[in-house]
């Protein structure tokens, strides 16, 4: 900004001093080396390491030929008015930065842990899972744990864009980055730093930009060609014609204005911008986009498929409805619960805690779970497996239906049938509204893949307002049938996935557009997924479609913009009929506007 204005100073003072000769030359070449000595150290540097045609070139070239031939002010000036769209480049370029680096700010600098009677100050990574740390208000949670003592408000807007604050007790999962507005708490570390969300957010903003879109890529190699096309198109226009028809001042001149319209930087500029701008915005409403390439693909989704548990139900399940055979309620629950007591599944989590009592894993002499099946165990000597009606008639016992709606858990006692469990899980209350969303933005197809039962899936897909839904799938079926999918839609169109567990991995690598639930999903999940919803809503999915299209519009726009002025202003040039000033404006004037267009990529309406 100081060159800047210290040069349009000097070069005004210029224009107006009565200066005639090397006096003339010497005014206007101070404010010149002042505003332009970068661009001129930067195309000969280039020019030694063999980087000759780029936009540093086309300017130094320009300008410089501008001198030569005598149009002094108009050297300075295009060389002023270049560092004047250089300065917006800057603005909007740091302006999209602080919007993602702003996540940087939920890195944790400190871990507070008790040692002798006192808290010690230590790195999060040198926190191991099982210790307990303390959290004063005021501060970020370090690591992910659950609270073991203490209540309070969580600020969570850092990782998912919402400003309500988030109310937590003993007992209630926390995640790091988010800020502790009010209690004290004493968390239990369940996951290491490096597994913690702090870590997996900042390596996905990290490496967001070196994925690039189609339309980056594109650019990169136009400008590639494009650059020597015109240079050599300059040249031949300065030097082949007045060979025939005199007067070499003149089209020297019209080559140089050739040079100063043809700079690509508009183009090189604002596309990556506008990208840039598109994972900035997103990332402030809590939508993580790994790079512009899923941005991009997003943008042309016509099919979207959603895993259930987890995805559109809270993955909360609470047993409904005992139904035992041959034992009581009581020894169901309990044989149902001893099977399932080593496993983290959210339905083992309910038959547990629907059992209520102390369990005695002792009484357990193995365990092996079965893949989209259940688990069979044995307890105090007999076989006992819990799961749904493939694992029945596996183990040769013929299953009971059940006139309630949920998710049947049927038990087998020694091959012999003992009854089933029912257990409902809730759906989000932003899931329905999704679903109404994706169908006003023009999804073609919204469909639901769950390994639960055919009437729990129908069920659930009835409330959510779903088009299809498979049920009763292991995971190998989910590919399957993600497949299948992807043959059915247009070559054109992307195919996006939704999920949260482990088991989802495979689907979501393999969809165009693999979307995971960033707050309590899978890390497994979280990795393998090319955008990740900071809170699990799913509501977000719309708002990140829109922030695609959006980007996609805006760097169309500019691209046409770009190609468009600087074409008719470069066959205008080569005819005589457009002067420096022109030639600056499709220049620098472009370059500025298509700049502007571009940050409004960062703009997003919740």
């Amino acid at each position: 900004m100081i060159r800047i204005v210290t040069a349009a100073v000097l070069v005004a003072a210029a224009m107006i001093a009565p200066l005639e000769g090397y006096w003339r030359l010497a005014a206007f070449l101070v404010p010149y080396a002042i505003v332009g000595w970068d661009v001129l150290w930067g195309a000969l540097r280039n020019i030694f390491r063999g980087q000759v045609f780029d936009e540093n070139f086309l300017m130094a070239l320009a300008t410089v030929g501008a001198f030569c031939i005598g149009e002094y002010p108009e050297g300075v000036l295009v060389m002023l008015l270049y560092q004047v769209g250089e300065l917006f480049q800057d603005f909007a370029v740091d302006r999209s930065r602080r919007s993602i680096a702003s996540l940087m700010d939920i890195r944790p600098d400190w871990a507070n842990v008790e040692q002798e009677n006192e808290l010690v100050q230590v790195d999060p990574e040198e926190v191991s899972v099982g210790q307990i740390i303390v959290v004063k208000p005021g501060e970020r949670i370090p690591l992910d744990g659950v609270v073991t003592e203490g209540s309070s408000t969580l600020d969570t807007a850092a990782l998912t864009g919402e400003s309500l604050p988030r109310a937590v007790e003993a007992g209630d999962e926390v995640i790091s980055g988010c800020i502790n507005q009010s209690g004290l708490l004493r968390v239990q570390v369940t996951k290491p730093y490096g597994e913690s969300t702090v870590a997996r957010i900042l390596e996905l903003v990290e490496n967001s930009s070196a994925r690039k879109a189609r339309y980056e890529n594109f650019i990169t190699r136009f400008a590639r060609w494009y650059t020597p096309i015109v240079v050599i198109a300059a040249a031949v226009l300065g030097l082949v014609p007045p060979l025939f028809m005199g007067n070499w001042s003149e089209w020297i001149n019209r080559a140089l204005i050739f040079l100063v319209v043809s700079c690509p930087c508009a183009l090189v500029i604002s596309v990556p911008l506008s990208f840039f701008g598109g994972i900035g915005g997103a990332s402030r409403q809590g939508i993580l986009v790994k790079g512009g390439n899923y941005l991009e693909a997003l943008a042309h989704v016509d099919t979207v498929v959603f895993d259930k548990t987890g995805t559109l139900t809270r993955g909360v399940f609470h047993v409904t409805a005992v139904h035992p055979r041959h034992v009581t309620s009581e020894e169901l629950l309990e044989a149902a619960a001893l099977a399932e007591s080593y496993s983290d599944h959210p339905i083992a989590h309910s038959l547990r805690e629907a059992y209520g009592k102390p369990l005695d894993n002792s009484r357990l002499s193995s365990v092996e779970e079965l893949s989209g099946r259940g688990v069979c165990a044995q307890i105090d000597g007999e076989k006992v497996c819990v799961g749904n009606h493939k694992l029945m008639a596996e183990s040769g016992s013929e299953c009971h239906r059940c006139h309630r709606i949920g998710t049947l858990v049927h038990v087998s006692i020694n091959g012999q049938y003992a009854g089933h469990i029912v257990i409902s899980d809730e759906i989000k209350e932003d899931a329905p509204e999704t679903i109404a969303a994706l169908r006003q933005l023009g999804v073609k197809k919204s469909v639901m893949l769950t390994g639960d039962a055919k009437e729990v899936g129908e069920d659930a897909a009835r409330r959510l307002g779903l088009e299809e839904v498979y049920a009763e799938l292991l995971p190998a079926d989910k590919v399957e049938r993600v497949e299948a999918l992807l043959a059915e839609k247009s070559p054109k169109s992307r195919l996006a996935f939704v999920g949260d567990g482990i088991n989802d991995a495979p689907v979501l690598s393999r969809s165009d557009v693999g979307i995971a639930m960033g707050a309590m999903g899978s890390s497994a999940a979280i990795e393998a997924a090319d955008i990740v919803l900071m809170d699990d809503k799913p509501s977000k999915i719309p708002t990140a479609i829109r922030i695609a299209r959006k980007t996609l519009r805006i760097v169309r726009q500019n691209i046409v913009f770009a190609l468009g002025v600087k074409g008719i202003v470069l066959v205008l040039g080569a005819l005589g009929l457009a002067n420096m000033w022109i030639a600056v404006f499709a220049d620098v004037g472009v370059s500025v506007i298509a700049i502007l267009n571009a940050m409004r990529a960062l703009r997003v309406s919740r």
